[in-house]
């Protein structure tokens, strides 16, 4: 790799750095390098360079950056760790947690779980856009008390409290924080704009003893919902005193194309060219069939040039504002409209719902004679409605999760006393289902047997388990060669049936949040704005939905990427996730909107 002259002066600098940049500046490249000189010239046997990143797509693509490159000689990539924050904070909490009160053993309380177990506050207050400021701090308080007992009480830690007591060990014990400090001399921060307060007080503590390498884009900031401070480079700067060093005007992820331009002038929002290279617009018709062909129609059309290209693994991301449209799109992609060819591709949804409902499927893999199989089973289907909204639960969701509670005792109560269960009950088609699946023969392929499993849900009389299908439809753990899959392999040689799918199922998605060994991705994907960050593609189709009109007066105006298409709605963070989806493209990136009402932020 050629070093740019700013490059060139990170590899020199010494002591504290500070490095900003816009995306594919090179800020990540170059601290790689870096870290392989430190390596080389600096580290006593047995130290490593810690490189800590928030998205685990970010630490993929590093560890695969590492791996390939071919300056980097083997002993020093061995050296060089590369982790998520939240993997980082939970090897110390396990080994020192007790320093703060915390039980010896811990487990992780996954978001899912969490979302259940608290299930029964938030069901107590209103929606959250419905509640006044002391009604939301109230709600607010007492989830967090609850964390906090759940945590200290039974040892089941959520990640949110990661930081906040790696921050108590760290500060409250020099001997731990130098021992870690030791080990990782040099600490690379990737994403350090969206650090919160907790994150901070570790990086704080680490700094004292370790050299730090904070990276980042002061334009790049869109996680303030969960705490990221504005002023986060200005308290680095007074802490530590860092050398700075400003990649801002480099773009090696896009070079002939003005697609990081474009996204510069998103945030300032002033257009300073009329025609930007690489970015392109259209304008859809909004009636009826219209905007999903012309969604697959530029799908097509982006997957041909790519094809073309002659490039292996290419990649074609479909980012859209909101959850609800990353499912909506991928139906329409698998069976697309006025019979055009179906459109293979992954679709990346939020994992609360996908991680519950699998836990549905694997109990009814395990062997049905198990005692309280089918309670096991129905709490599970309660605990996807508690937790598949994540921290949004819905009201409908937890009436449904208290009408099965409800059904099941009164089936009880009848069944005590000789009666049959009422025709209108819940569980009647529920049962049919679960009779079904229990005459299903099972093979031994963890993969087939799934498969099966989802398809007696999907296929069945009870709208509740079609939901889970459905929602599981996205589930990738069972690729060939993977962990989940072997384990699921191994239970069946061990024992003849899948006699621990849910604990195994359980561990997996956990082993998952953890992994770095995910491939970046190729072919097709579609995923909302937000789980972009840290990627990037090829090709970037940027889809947003279209306002329903009725008597000429549009009636509403959902999964926009400004909030209703208002103007008043229109903020940093907005523009800062807009400008972050345009510049995950490389060569080119497609920005589609509604003719009738086109994005206020492309508007003069």
């Amino acid at each position: 790799m050629d070093l740019t002259p700013k490059q060139s002066e990170i590899m020199d600098a010494e002591g504290h750095l500070l490095v900003t940049g816009g995306p594919g500046s090179g800020k990540t490249t170059v601290s790689i390098l870096k870290a392989a000189r430190i390596a080389e010239e600096d580290l006593l046997p047995e130290r490593r360079v810690l490189f800590l990143s928030f998205a685990r797509a970010t630490v993929s693509r590093v560890v695969e950056a590492i791996e390939h490159e071919q300056q980097i000689p083997r002993e020093q990539k061995r050296r060089i760790e590369v982790e998520t924050y939240h993997s980082f904070f939970w090897r110390i909490l396990k080994a020192h947690g007790y320093l703060i009160g915390l039980p010896r053993r811990l487990t992780i309380l996954t978001p899912p779980s969490e979302a259940i177990a608290l299930a029964s506050i938030r069901s107590q207050f209103k929606s959250g856009s419905k509640l006044s400021p002391a009604e939301m701090k109230e709600r607010n308080d007492l989830e967090e008390a609850e964390r906090q007992r759940l945590a200290r009480d039974e040892g089941s830690v959520c990640f949110s409290l990661f930081a906040t007591y790696v921050g108590e060990i760290l500060n409250g014990s020099v001997r731990v924080c130098r021992l870690i400090s030791t080990m990782y001399p040099t600490i690379i921060l990737d994403e350090f704009q969206d650090t919160n307060f907790g994150q901070w007080n570790v990086v704080k503590a680490l700094g004292g003893v370790s050299t730090l390498f904070a990276l980042a884009d002061p334009e790049q900031r869109i996680y303030d919902w969960i705490g990221a401070d504005p002023e986060r480079l200005n308290h680095f700067r007074a802490a530590f005193a860092p050398t700075e060093i400003d990649l801002s005007q480099d773009n090696h992820r896009s070079p002939g194309t003005d697609i990081a331009k474009f996204g510069n002038d998103l945030l300032s929002g002033g257009f300073t060219q009329e025609t930007y290279e690489g970015i392109d617009f259209v304008c859809y018709e909004a009636n009826g069939a219209m905007p999903m062909t012309a969604l697959v129609k530029q799908t097509y059309e982006a997957r041909k040039r790519l094809v073309d290209s002659g490039k292996q693994d290419w990649s074609l991301a479909i980012l859209v504002p909101t959850k609800r449209m990353t499912r909506f799109v991928s139906d329409a992609l698998r069976v697309p409209p006025a019979g055009m060819t179906r459109v293979h591709h992954r679709a990346s949804i939020e994992l609360d719902a996908a991680i519950l409902g699998a836990e549905i499927i694997a109990v009814l893999m395990q062997p049905f004679a198990e005692l309280g199989h089918f309670d096991l089973f129905l709490s599970l289907l309660r605990n996807y409605f508690h937790g598949r909204g994540g921290d949004s639960p819905t009201k409908g969701d937890i009436k449904e999760a208290d009408g099965l509670r409800k059904a099941y005792e009164e089936w009880l109560e009848r069944s005590a006393v000789g009666k049959p269960i009422k025709k209108n009950s819940v569980l009647v088609g529920l049962f049919q289902v679960y009779e079904t699946v229990r005459s299903l023969q099972l093979s031994g392929d963890p993969d087939l047997d799934w498969q099966n499993v989802r398809s007696l849900l999907e296929k069945g009389p009870c709208s509740r388990l079609r939901d889970v299908a459905d929602d599981v439809r996205a589930i990738r753990l069972l690729e060939r060669g993977t962990q989940f899959r072997q384990a699921l392999s191994q239970d069946w040689r061990d024992n003849g049936c899948y006699l621990n799918a849910l604990s195994t199922t359980r561990r997996s998605f956990v082993q998952e949040h953890f992994s770095t060994n995910s491939r970046p991705e190729s072919g097709v994907v579609v995923m909302n704005m937000h789980k972009a960050k840290g990627k990037q593609f090829d090709e970037v189709i940027i889809y947003e939905s279209y306002p329903r009109r009725a008597k000429g007066k549009i009636v509403a105006n959902f999964d926009r990427i400004v909030r209703g298409n208002d103007r008043n709605a229109i903020n940093d963070q907005v523009r800062q996730n807009f400008r972050v989806s345009v510049t995950r493209g490389k060569k080119r990136v497609t920005i589609m909107t509604p003719k009738i009402d086109p994005c206020v932020l492309l508007l003069p």
